[in-house]
């Protein structure tokens, strides 16, 4: 009878390792996805940065 309360205190710990592994999994999931949005966001922020100063440029030459 012991053996059977052990195997049912190790299936639930397994089955909370598992579900804790798959919040972490969409947890990093998350993550991967702001920090593109971020990086997309900076590299439009920085193109239109280019943009202006080369405009400034045209727009100073006598």
């Amino acid at each position: 009878m012991g053996i059977w309360l052990e195997l049912g205190i190790f299936g639930l710990v397994f089955v909370f390792a598992f579900w804790q592994m798959h919040d972490v999994r969409k947890a990093q999931e998350q993550t991967r996805q702001q920090r593109a949005r971020e990086k997309a966001a900076q590299e439009a922020q920085d193109q239109e940065a280019a943009a202006q100063q080369a405009t400034d440029a045209t727009d100073k030459k006598p």
